[in-house]
């Protein structure tokens, strides 16, 4: 009921600039008097997964705390894990504003935000600060003044930053905001990426002696041959994990609303289908061999169970925490 009250009220005002001051406040909501706001007792309901262990299946998604600024009141909230980021080697500044539009009628977003952060150096920091005592997950990415043909290069600097502070590491390359990012998804792009990224994960996993899985994210517009060819090489250059998926181009289920036609990628209830479809066909064609983290609409238990019952050993949520508030996390975990 609370969380209702408050989001009526933020709802009234530019979604970016609540963002903002939420993330200004929520540290120091989560160590006052008023902490029983965000902080919830949810269910254990372990998970093993890439050799790491999960205190439930429920993840927050990249994109929320991109600097990793709440690590811990997310953690408060009953997080099974957390992704922070998408993160850049140098800061900058993203897409001009307004990038950041609510379509409250169909519990969804678009953004074109276009990796806004303050730069990799700055989200170690942060890590190093949290008492969050579960699985830290590093989303990387490449600066958008950085060449399609170089882009290797941010990816192996961001994950020589962050190996010895991630659970585990996100090579973003499914962001719909970032100029020509999505052509990595293909073919010889693809290939060249994961060979350079397995290469350097074996020499950080010696320099650190322990091993920080990789996994690659995929857009939910890829078609279907596409999506099995994306498969293939991840089989092929044995990548540890999936996230499935990001953003759509696709507003079709939104026509008529209001900002429907902004660029950028939407998220919410509208792109549940498109992502479970997504997860039904890499399950299908890497037959249990890697595990895939399931993201997209999921914005209620039944929602969360058929990502699982795609092929999802994981699962996260974004939009859906902005539109149900907390009280979502404690939902899907306690009857998942």
């Amino acid at each position: 009921m609370l969380y209702h009250i408050f989001k009526k009220l933020m709802f009234h005002f530019d979604p970016e600039k609540v963002h903002e001051l939420f993330f200004r406040n929520l540290n120091k909501l989560n160590n006052s008097f008023f902490s029983f706001l965000i902080n919830q007792s949810v269910a254990i309901k372990p998970v093993q997964c890439m050799g790491l262990f999960f205190k439930n299946p429920l993840g927050l998604a990249a994109g929320l705390d991109k600097d990793g600024e709440c690590i811990d009141a997310f953690g408060s909230m009953g997080f099974g894990f957390i992704e922070v980021g998408t993160v850049t080697p140098k800061p900058q500044f993203g897409n001009n504003k307004p990038r950041l539009f609510r379509i409250v009628k169909a519990d969804a977003l678009i953004n074109r935000m276009g990796f806004n952060n303050k730069g990799v150096d700055n989200l170690v920091e942060n890590i190093k600060k949290s008492s969050y005592n579960g699985i830290i997950g590093v989303n990387i990415g490449k600066n958008n003044d950085t060449l399609i043909e170089e882009s290797k290069n941010d990816y192996l600097f961001c994950m020589n930053k962050v190996y010895n502070h991630a659970g585990y590491i996100v090579i973003n390359i499914s962001s719909p905001n970032t100029h020509r990012l999505r052509e990595l998804q293909y073919d010889v792009f693809l290939d060249d990426l994961l060979i350079k990224i397995k290469s350097e994960q074996l020499k950080l996993r010696l320099q650190y002696k322990k091993n920080v899985p990789v996994l690659i994210k995929i857009a939910p517009d890829l078609t279907e041959n596409e999506i099995v060819q994306f498969s293939d090489s991840l089989l092929r250059q044995n990548i540890d994990g999936v996230i499935a998926t990001n953003t759509t181009l696709d507003h079709s289920l939104v026509q008529g609303l209001s900002y429907c036609n902004e660029d950028g990628g939407l998220s919410g209830r509208p792109v549940q289908c498109k992502s479970t479809k997504v997860i039904e066909i890499i399950s299908r064609e890497i037959r249990g061999k890697i595990p895939i983290i399931g993201v997209g609409g999921i914005d209620s238990l039944i929602s969360a169970r058929e990502k699982i019952e795609a092929g999802a050993s994981l699962i996260q949520i974004y939009s859906g925490l902005i539109y149900r508030g907390p009280k979502l996390i404690k939902d899907i975990v306690n009857y998942i």
